[in-house]
């Protein structure tokens, strides 16, 4: 017997890059009856709400909330402000699809899943890089067993600075702020998503903070390695500091898996559509005026093209969407599994600043006592 597709009354919370990105897919789904937007920003609302055929627009998120029509939320809010707005979902037990992190603080972090597991929904974690074809491939060949027993992971990631100050100037507080918190997470949820029978147990982090430390207060990079109860281990390195020029929008990422059995290499820096030119042409994310070379492809979400959005955070929105249509399964990391991603870029960065080695998992008494 064929399923009934369930229609959709769609909440979006944070009317930003992602937000439009979100709701311009969702205004194409076929089973999305109703947008509504809730944006602080009334000029920003107003272009987001034409852009998607808003039905209805709010600077209260509560308010769009008590919207009858409301069957689901995306929260797409800035990093620190998503908790007021899950916590107000839970409330009519709406499904969620929560840009990372569920907090930016671990106990609010801790908190705000316990809601969740309570209150029973489905509330899923935007890590969009599931979404892409060689991540999909990879996890295959070690969920099959192709490596053997995995016993050896690497991951490199740089960006240039770019992202890293956008976000020091979108806080009051640098010490929220750290490359693993924010853009680490991604290679580390990659990297957990190929380990995910195995248990993380300790971890020992560097960070250097010479590039963005004296303007910033920020940290530059870490590197860290991750010890599972089997011994197996997870050596991993993120800067957000390189130049201003460099090529790479935002990610350009190297893993490597060594097993017993085989090795498995992913190279995910995007130097195989390299664009050059005599005139910036806006292309990236928030580009330098200086720079001339772009790794093309290498902005997460995906590319414009054709007048669409292209690539992986189009493929995780429409998922998401038929998750809620048709019940279906779908890769979305968790609700457990964002604050797993939370608490390890915590105590790397927790280990970075002790400059020992800090057991797993911590709570946010073990990262406020500095344990």
């Amino acid at each position: 017997m064929k399923k009934q597709a369930k229609r959709i009354g769609l909440a979006i919370i944070g009317a930003g890059r992602v937000g439009l990105i979100r709701g311009e897919i969702a205004a194409r789904y076929p089973q999305v009856d109703w947008i509504g937007l809730a944006e602080k920003n009334p000029e920003r609302a107003k272009l987001v709400a034409d852009k998607v055929g808003a039905d209805f627009t709010t600077s209260d998120f509560r308010e769009l909330l008590k919207q009858p029509e409301v069957t689901a939320v995306i929260v797409s809010t800035d990093e620190h402000l998503h908790v007021d707005p899950i916590m107000a979902a839970l409330e009519r037990k709406l499904p969620m699809l929560i840009e990372k992190p569920l907090a930016t603080d671990l106990a609010e972090s801790a908190g705000v899943l316990a809601a969740i597991e309570r209150a029973g929904v489905d509330a899923v974690v935007g890590y969009t890089q599931r979404f892409r074809r060689r991540w999909l491939v990879a996890k295959e060949k070690v969920r099959t067993g192709a490596l053997g027993d995995v016993t050896m992971v690497t991951s490199r990631a740089f960006m240039n600075r770019l992202v890293a100050i956008d976000n020091y100037k979108r806080t009051d507080n640098p010490a929220e702020i750290s490359p693993m918190v924010i853009s680490g997470t991604h290679a580390l949820d990659v990297v957990m998503w190929l380990m995910e029978a195995k248990k993380p147990v300790e971890v020992y982090a560097r960070s250097v903070d010479k590039a963005l430390g004296p303007q910033w207060k920020g940290i530059d990079g870490t590197g860290y390695v991750i010890t599972f109860d089997d011994g197996a281990i997870y050596h991993g390195v993120i800067s957000w500091a390189l130049p201003e020029v460099w090529p790479g929008a935002v990610y350009s990422l190297e893993v490597g898996a060594v097993g017993t059995e085989g090795v498995l290499t992913i190279d995910d820096t995007h130097r195989d559509i390299v664009l050059a030119v005599n005139k910036a042409q806006g292309e990236g994310y928030a580009p330098h005026e200086s720079r001339r070379v772009d790794f093309l492809t290498s902005y997460p979400v995906g590319d414009i093209a054709l007048g669409e959005l292209r690539g992986p955070m189009r493929e995780e929105t429409n998922s998401w969407l038929t998750r809620l249509s048709l019940g279906l399964p779908t890769q979305h990391a968790t609700a457990a599994e964002g604050h797993n991603r939370l608490m390890l870029t915590k105590a790397i960065d927790l280990s970075a600043r002790l400059k020992r080695p800090v057991t797993l998992p911590i709570s946010a008494d073990d990262e406020k006592r500095g344990r």
